[in-house]
């Protein structure tokens, strides 16, 4: 019995030191990891790994970056998983920027009084930041509405943005935009710091002289790239030093240097001279990217508001085979699509009181986004208004050349001349009539192009220090985009007063489309490759619940997590019972 006595203090004694070295280890790890940093993400999709370009733009921060986000209380589910996505890439940043990253979150419903919160929301709309009206129901059936604001505020420098995180697009599920905006979540913050930090010192220059948009038709989608990058307006006017800058070394040798990185030649209406075309041509052999935004059928809704038909022709712009050149065609059709937006027609009779209709206008498709490719991912469908089909074409299998934008599944293409008519509207939409799928409106190419005057040249132009022809350019890339209007806003006019309507606004339904966030897509991809596609490439796997299957199964799922844990938890406190007792008898 003595001995029993003594082998037990002796086994006390001994898991007593046991624990004691543990505890002592432990602290020493703790100790030591503390000098140094990693992490580890064992999700599918690395959710929780930060790229590399948000790495060194967190490491590298001057000042405190302050972010006041609106997602906080009583929220939806989805909403909820959102705002703690936007907390955990927050924690994530401090992760990197220590205190130079601080945050809080706020329930804009709980500021007090409802004359203190409608100020409130006031002003967060006046600042930027878009409301969503929710609806919720609950198990008995009661519908409640709440206003939620999901986005944050950001100031960083003396300076403060808007962001908005969630995603509103169209041709998603509701779930599918709030995954979207989770996916995105990381790409929305470190966007809107490069915005705040002004990283960007790119050049782009819109191109003048052939009739192109004036600067008030694209003046929302210019405001919103003065905000990242410097933005002129450029007549060619067959002047050589428009583009590109040369100078003369010691050695009596041209150096040829773009002015810009990127043109944007947006719905010319006249005839490109040879020597303007020429000097865009240099301009992308010595790396300049382009944005082609054409329309190849000469068609507008100005026309049409004096005449319920016209005459739709093809537009000559003399740059169809310099586009070939390159591995693009610009078709001179139009398609029509009966996924299209809405226009408000007169539907009464003549004489009466004018009465208008909104009605489906096949002319006007809306897009879908490549959301393979990061620059149409998560974009919201985009408005096109007589829009022309680009096809891919050329040999050169060096040209990596990708579909950008394409009609619906439900859509066809009329060769110009075309008759246009209002009264189609009248008439029911026949879908059978429409049996082309996913024809493609936009590309994108990539590569080292050749010059559309390689061997077109006089002999003596090739050796011409000044003119300094390059046959072929540098790795760049162009897009071209069969529609002008893509990127032009509406204007309101009242009176003496002009308001410009942001890009993608839909004046007859109030929707807004996805024209603007796509074109930005498109440039910050061009302008910063290899960071955008990192930042715009993650994606979170969309596991949504079975509902029906959860309706059906609801008290076997209750019971199993409730019942299923007190059970387990009972089995293993009997056998640690049994155990203990079965030990000690013997």
């Amino acid at each position: 019995m003595e001995i029993n006595k003594n082998q037990r203090k002796s086994f006390k004694r001994q898991v007593y030191k046991e624990l004691i070295i543990v505890f002592i280890t432990i602290i020493l790890l703790n100790y030591i990891a503390s000098f140094f940093f990693t992490r580890i993400d064992l999700t599918a999709e690395k959710r929780y790994t930060l790229t590399n370009t948000t790495k060194k733009i967190l490491t590298n921060l001057n000042d405190i970056v302050y972010v006041k986000v609106y997602l906080d209380g009583d929220l939806p589910y989805g909403f909820k998983r959102l705002s703690n996505s936007i907390k955990e890439m927050l924690d994530d940043f401090r992760s990197y920027a220590g205190d130079n990253v601080q945050y809080e979150f706020i329930n804009p419903a709980e500021t007090g009084d409802k004359k203190t919160q409608k100020e409130l929301y006031k002003q967060l709309y006046q600042k930027g930041l878009t409301p969503t009206n929710v609806q919720e129901k609950d198990d008995e059936g009661k519908i409640t509405e709440k206003i939620i604001f999901p986005g944050a505020l950001i100031s960083y420098a003396g300076h403060e943005i808007a962001v908005d995180f969630l995603h509103n697009s169209l041709n998603l599920s509701p779930e599918e935009n709030l995954n979207a905006s989770i996916e995105d979540v990381e790409f929305t913050l470190i966007n809107a710091i490069r915005k705040l930090k002004n990283d960007f010192g790119q050049r782009i220059a819109f191109i003048e002289g052939h009739g192109e948009s004036d600067a008030e038709e694209v003046a929302d989608f210019t405001n919103a790239l003065s905000e990242y990058f410097q933005v002129e307006r450029v007549r060619l006017d067959s002047q050589i030093y428009s583009l590109t800058s040369r100078t003369l070394d010691s050695n009596n040798k041209v150096s040829v240097f773009n002015k810009y990185d990127l043109a944007i030649i947006a719905n010319p209406d006249s005839m490109f001279s040879e020597f303007d075309k020429y000097i865009i041509d240099q301009f992308i052999m010595y790396g300049g990217k382009v944005i082609w935004l054409i329309d190849a059928v000469d068609a507008n809704m100005d026309s049409l508001a004096y005449s319920s038909t016209v005459m739709a022709t093809i537009k000559n712009l003399n740059i169809s085979d310099q586009l070939f050149k390159y591995g693009a065609r610009v078709n001179p059709n139009l398609v029509q699509d009966v996924q299209c937006a809405i226009i408000p027609v007169n539907t009464a009779i003549a004489g009466t009181q004018p009465q208008f209709t909104p009605s489906p206008w096949v002319y006007f498709p809306l897009l879908l986004p490549n959301t393979k490719h990061p620059i149409g991912k998560n974009v919201n469908l985009v408005k096109g208004q007589f829009v022309s089909s680009v096809d891919p074409v050329g040999d050169d299998s060096t040209i990596i050349k990708t579909v950008l934008l394409t009609t619906s599944q439900s859509s066809r293409a009329l060769n110009a001349p075309i008759q246009i008519n209002l009264g189609i509207i009248k008439k029911k939409i026949n879908p059978d009539f429409f049996t082309k799928s996913y024809i493609p409106t936009a590309l994108l190419l990539e590569g080292r192009f050749k010059s559309i005057y390689l061997n077109r040249l006089a002999p003596e132009m090739y050796e011409h220090k000044e003119i300094a022809f390059k046959e072929q350019s540098v790795y760049t890339q162009l897009a071209v985009i069969g529609d002008g209007d893509i990127i032009r806003n509406h204007i309101r006019r009242l009176g003496m007063k002009t308001e410009i309507l942001p890009l993608g606004f839909d004046r007859y339904t109030g929707e807004t489309f996805g024209n603007k966030e796509f074109l930005m897509n498109l440039i910050s991809y061009m302008l910063d490759n290899k960071n955008f596609t990192e930042l715009h490439s993650k994606i979170v796997q969309l596991r949504l619940l079975d509902r029906q299957a959860i309706e059906e199964n609801k008290t076997l799922i209750q019971l199993i997590n409730i019942i299923l844990p007190i059970l387990i938890i009972l089995a293993f406190g009997l056998s640690l019972t049994w155990y203990r007792k079965h030990k000690f008898s013997k």
